[in-house]
C-alpha cells in the first residue's frame, strides 16, 4: 500500500522528511489547552516507517489532558535557520495497553544515551513515562 500521507520520497522534501523522522531526536508536538492555546512541547519520539509516530509520556503530562480533550495536534521539528521546514498534523491516542518492561526496542536504541543522561537506565524510563501515545499522520507540509 502507498504511504499516502508522507510526501514522494523520490523528490527532495519527501527524502528530508524521512530522513527527520527516522534522524532528528525532538519534535515540537503542539496540544491544544481547555482555553484554546496552542501548548507546544518538545518530545522524544519514534517513528514507526509508516505514518505514525510513538511518545512515551509521564502521567501528570498536561498534553494527555489536553488530548484527551482535543486528539488533534500538530508536530514540526527545528527549521535550521529557516530552511528545511516541516510541519504535520495528526490525530494523537493514548494507547490502553502499559508500556512493556523494556521500552520499544528501536526507541530505546534511538535515545539510549539521553535515557542514560536523563534518568539513568530503561527500567526508569519506563516508571516514570509510562504512559504511550501514538500520533498517526494525517498531513505533512513544508519546503
Amino acid at each position: 500500500m502507498a504511504n499516502e500521507v508522507l510526501p514522494d520520497p523520490a523528490t527532495p522534501f519527501g527524502g528530508r522528511v524521512r530522513r527527520r523522522l527516522t534522524d532528528d531526536l525532538v519534535v515540537w508536538l503542539t496540544t491544544v489547552a481547555h482555553d484554546s492555546t496552542p501548548q507546544p512541547n518538545p518530545v522524544w519520539f519514534l517513528w514507526d516507517g509508516g505514518e505514525s509516530l510513538l511518545v512515551y509520556n509521564r502521567p501528570i503530562a498536561k498534553r494527555l489532558v489536553n488530548i484527551r480533550r482535543t486528539p488533534r495536534v500538530s508536530l514540526n521539528f527545528d527549521s535550521s535557520g529557516g530552511r528545511d521546514i516541516v510541519v504535520m498534523t495528526g490525530d494523537a491516542e493514548l494507547l490502553d495497553e502499559p508500556a512493556t518492561a523494556v521500552p520499544n526496542a528501536a526507541y530505546l536504541e534511538k535515545y539510549r544515551d539521553n535515557i542514560v543522561r536523563v534518568i539513568g537506565d530503561a527500567d526508569s524510563f519506563v516508571q516514570a513515562y509510562p504512559v504511550r501515545l501514538r500520533v498517526r499522520l494525517t498531513r505533512v507540509r513544508g519546503f
